[in-house]
């Protein structure tokens, strides 16, 4: 690293940099009180390293939502005007591609800023205070309660699938989206306040959580995959016939049938880009939650290789599987049935209820039952705690209330950004479930996300240009300005087509409020203070400490 690497940003400390260079001139001249010394909300975030690469490859793993993605592409699907041509397998591994350049931004600047809130740190101080709170603010401090409130209804249906599919027809109001709201509203409701009850009680437990409900995630879905490729072909059609169900026109659906229905091609590179969204709704490019744990991380390694690592791992954990229905199934029944309105509404089908199906062991269905639903409980784990340190480090800065930073002495947990999350996301569970009645009615929020990568993207270029030299500098800004155009297309994409991608006031209500509350925010916090004789603006040049 060039001697002259932090001049950009004053106050940086490098892994492994031979010298820490500090600073403390930004604040030159600023009202320092006892709080902070350099005009953060304190001296250190309270926080604690102890979060191994394991840990950080779970987090990231769990936040690549794999388990729920399996479970909810037909309600994608029934929304396409037509799958032909739509091969998910290929359209999983085009945006594991397109996705390298994140990876190669993420392993870079986490190495250079580890620091809670990880990306938002680095885009504040790349391109300032104003955009980086603001963008930040709107794209995933508030944008992942929306997609929570999604993943804490996704769990009810698993449950509910999984309840119908042991033969209790009780849960079978769980099972489909709108069908018993109220039900589906305090169970979601419920699941995701013992989860955050655990993190402010207990935040290591939150941690070891995450990791154990993986582990169990993979091997339930090992014992799915295994349990296709036993049954094979003969055991999907006995499966698909013994439902019993009958179509819009009141003829039998069958397994035959199904596949015959099926008129198009293999593959359409067309088709196949259109359903990249779903992809970047629930996969690849989460891979930021580790970094926004980033002052926890113990050693080098968890910040050089937990981002390459989990996009090798969700690639693998959503392309077999999905790879197993076509070559069990068969292409042309497995879209013809992910895209079936009966099958996909009224029988849940999906990669785990198929496995689930063809299997007559009961011990059989319940693991594999089991696993679905807490591979889906381990994204609200990891939510819970991504979004606590968002709201941490934004509060660290002053952009939000210095109260929304506390972290309990006694529990070591951010106690009221913990109850925020909690209270936003309850009410957007009640709108989502009583108002809309559907989950995709949650999708287009993720926009707010596609538009913060971007701009995650800019400012590792502009680091680059600044900071770096050689090879490092062409890397970075490269990385930087192939992942903005990536997420530029994928927003793109998400405006294209509203009516599949959730393109409704409730979602796109949301991120234009919190957008405009982001910038209301980052003026009044700049006016407050400068009325005590501090400029918030200057704290967005150094990076902010431990």
């Amino acid at each position: 690293m060039p001697p002259n690497h932090t001049d950009a940003f004053p106050g940086l400390i490098r892994i492994g940099a031979p010298r820490i260079k500090t600073y403390s001139g930004a604040l030159r001249g600023a009202n320092m009180t006892s709080k902070g010394a350099s005009g953060y909300a304190r001296k250190s975030t309270g926080l604690v390293k102890n979060v191994s690469l394991f840990d950080a490859i779970a987090l990231n793993v769990s936040y690549m939502s794999t388990g729920a993605a399996l479970s909810l592409i037909g309600f994608t699907l029934v929304l396409l005007p037509s799958v032909s041509g739509v091969n998910l397998v290929y359209a999983s591994l085009i945006g594991f591609l397109i996705t390298i350049p994140q990876v190669v931004v993420y392993t870079m600047m986490s190495r250079r800023t580890s620091r809670t809130g990880g990306d938002y740190v680095w885009m504040s101080r790349s391109l300032g205070g104003l955009t980086g709170s603001s963008i930040t603010f709107m794209g995933i401090t508030m944008e992942t309660m929306p997609y929570l409130a999604l993943i804490a209804l996704s769990a009810v249906f698993a449950i509910g699938s999984v309840g119908v599919s042991l033969g209790y027809g009780g849960f079978s109001g769980l099972a489909v989206a709108g069908s018993d709201p109220t039900s589906q509203f305090i169970v979601a409701a419920g699941i995701f306040a013992a989860l955050i009850a655990l993190n402010i009680l207990r935040p290591r437990l939150g941690f070891k959580l995450i990791s154990v409900l993986m582990v169990i995630g993979l091997i339930s879905l090992v014992v799915s995959v295994g349990t296709l490729l036993a049954a094979g072909k003969e055991g999907v059609a006995t499966y698909i016939n013994g439902l019993n169900l009958v179509d819009s026109s009141n003829n039998p659906i069958t397994y035959q049938s199904v596949a015959n229905s099926y008129l198009g091609s293999g593959f359409d590179l067309g088709a196949t880009i259109s359903i990249l969204p779903f992809f970047a709704i629930f996969v690849y490019p989460w891979f930021n939650a580790s970094a926004s744990v980033g002052s926890e991380l113990k050693g080098k390694s968890a910040a050089t290789w937990n981002a390459p690592i989990s996009a090798v791992m969700a690639f693998l954990i959503v392309t077999v599987p999905l790879g197993v229905m076509y070559y069990v199934g068969g292409f042309g029944f497995t879209n013809a049935a992910l895209s079936n309105p009966t099958l996909v509404y009224n029988a849940s089908f999906n990669f785990w209820t198929l496995a689930m199906g063809v299997t007559q062991l009961t011990a059989l269905k319940l693991v594999i039952g089991l696993g679905w639903i807490l591979w889906v409980v381990a994204i609200l784990a990891f939510g819970i705690i991504t979004i606590s340190r968002y709201l941490l480090a934004q509060s660290f800065d002053r952009f939000l209330p210095s109260s929304l930073g506390y972290v309990s002495p006694r529990l070591g947990s951010p106690v009221y950004a913990h109850l925020l999350d909690l209270a936003v996301t309850v009410v957007l569970i009640g709108l989502a479930a009583f108002v809309y009645g559907t989950l995709s009615s949650l999708y287009g929020a993720v926009l707010a996300s596609m538009f913060y990568f971007l701009f995650v993207g800019v400012s590792a270029a502009v680091f680059g240009l600044r900071s770096e030299k050689g090879r490092p500098r062409s890397v970075l800004v490269l990385a930087g300005t192939l992942m903005a155009a990536v997420f530029l297309f994928l927003a793109y994409e998400f405006l294209s087509a509203p009516q599949i991608w959730g393109g409704n006031p409730l979602a796109y209500g949301y991120i234009a409020t919190t957008f405009v509350a982001g910038l209301v925010l980052y003026f009044a916090s700049k006016r407050y203070h400068l009325h005590q004789g501090m400029d918030i603006g200057l704290l967005f040049r150094e990076i902010p400490p431990e």
